[in-house]
């Protein structure tokens, strides 16, 4: 079971998580959303198209834009159709 963890809070855990480019992708209903909030940013990679963000809030402390997700991947890409990733500390356990 792939855990996302930040702050000292499990945010997310499957068993079903897509592994792309050494980064976990978690299922979105495996995440815990009372820690997400939808964020502004966006950024375009050439071959997945364009991933949406969401900070991280876990007890009154922000990780801005730590989160990821492609609504509308590219075909090359579309197993992560409804998957979400992290950085910015977010550590993942296995």
């Amino acid at each position: 079971m792939a855990k996302a963890i930040w702050n000292g809070k499990i945010i997310a855990e499957s068993n079903n998580c897509e592994i792309l480019e050494r980064n976990f992708y978690f299922p979105s209903d495996s995440i815990n959303k009372s820690y997400f909030k939808n964020s502004d940013m966006n950024t375009v990679c050439p071959w997945k198209g364009t991933a949406s963000y969401y900070d991280v809030v876990v007890d009154g402390q922000v990780n801005k834009d730590a989160a990821w997700y492609y609504e509308n991947p590219s075909d090359a890409a579309n197993n992560i159709k409804g998957y979400i990733a992290f950085w910015r500390g977010v550590k993942i356990e296995e």
